[in-house]
């Protein structure tokens, strides 16, 4: 005899279906606000997502750089794919330009939390677009609306990380982001992710000391920074000590647009950050931005043309970040 379902238990049911019916909805061919929207039922994924960043920023406010600087270094290498998040002995990780990038946990532990709600649906290369976004938020730098749909990479080496250092010039990072179709407006609004973030000594030392072979500092970094960074970054210490990108202790673990204020005033801690105020291919965006009042609207803009650079390679939903899923 066939068991009765009661009229009690049809809305448990009904919903039961629906959630392995959208576990197997296909992906879309393009990438869009809102993607995972019904995907897991009535799972609000992008709420779970900014429910753990808030969580952990609470802990330790400086992921909002390391989030920043991860999803930078992802997708200026095969596009936006969780490439840099795959372990292995020559993966993207080990690669010199990566050795300080951190956050993996961070990530980690969200695709665990969605993978045990929603299974092979969200993908590591979204999460980290979000985590992101929702960390800029958090760090007061306003709300952008993120796409999603991406698919993760199955390709991850070292030999493939080509990232511009802090020291060249401003033509060759213009060159570098327009390769990934990046605008020069839109490299002055990404470096401005700088105002939040550490640098240490080592990376500034010939600023300070020895300005490519002069015996002086650089002179385009205000003689008054020169004095209080030597008092950190001393030539006898043998400690490298980290330095704030920012160095207003008030907005150094806030995005905002002071980043182009303290360039104006020859404040830029990085090389690349001071030229960018001086360079006459940027000069005008960089004094534009310092006075401007939209600056994170037009960040949060700059961070969607990020996201959406990609390889064109085919994909996956990796069920750990770290490994390609096996056949």
């Amino acid at each position: 005899m066939k068991k009765k379902i009661s009229a009690n238990s049809v809305p448990a049911v009904a919903l039961a279906l629906f959630l392995v019916l959208s576990a197997f909805t296909g992906r879309s061919s393009a990438l869009q606000v809102g993607f995972y929207n019904r995907k897991c039922g009535f799972v609000d994924v992008e709420a779970i997502v900014r429910t753990v960043v808030s969580f952990r920023l609470a802990k330790d406010p400086t992921l909002v750089a390391a989030l920043l600087r991860l999803q930078f270094h992802d997708c200026f290498v095969n596009g936006c794919d969780a490439s840099i998040l795959l372990d292995g002995p020559s993966s993207e990780k080990t690669a010199g330009a990566n050795g300080s990038v951190r956050g993996y946990e961070l990530i980690d532990t969200i695709k665990s939390i969605l993978e045990s709600i929603c299974p092979g649906v969200i993908s590591c290369a979204d999460i980290i677009v979000m985590a992101t976004r929702d960390a800029v938020e958090l760090a007061k730098g306003g709300r952008y609306a993120v796409q999603t749909g991406r698919l993760d990479g199955k390709t991850s080496l070292a030999s493939n990380v080509n990232l511009p250092s802090p020291s060249v010039s401003v033509s060759q990072v213009l060159s570098a982001f327009a390769k990934k179709g990046l605008t020069a407006t839109d490299t002055v609004l990404l470096l401005g992710g700088h105002t939040v973030g550490i640098t240490h000594c080592s990376f500034i030392m010939d600023r300070l000391y020895n300005f490519r072979g002069t015996g002086k500092p650089d002179p385009t970094m205000n003689p008054a920074l020169v004095n209080t960074l030597r008092l950190r970054c001393s030539r006898t210490s043998s400690v490298d000590n980290a330095v704030n990108l920012d160095q207003n202790a008030t907005s150094a673990l806030i995005v905002d647009s002071l980043f182009y204020k303290q360039v104006v005033a020859r404040r830029g801690i990085l090389q690349i950050d001071q030229q960018l105020a001086l360079d006459p291919l940027t000069k005008s965006t960089v004094a534009a931005l310092a006075n401007a009042t939209n600056f994170v609207t037009r960040f949060g803009s700059a961070m969607v043309k990020l996201g959406a650079i990609h390889s064109g390679l085919p994909g996956e939903i990796r069920r750990n970040c770290r490994v390609i899923n096996k056949r």
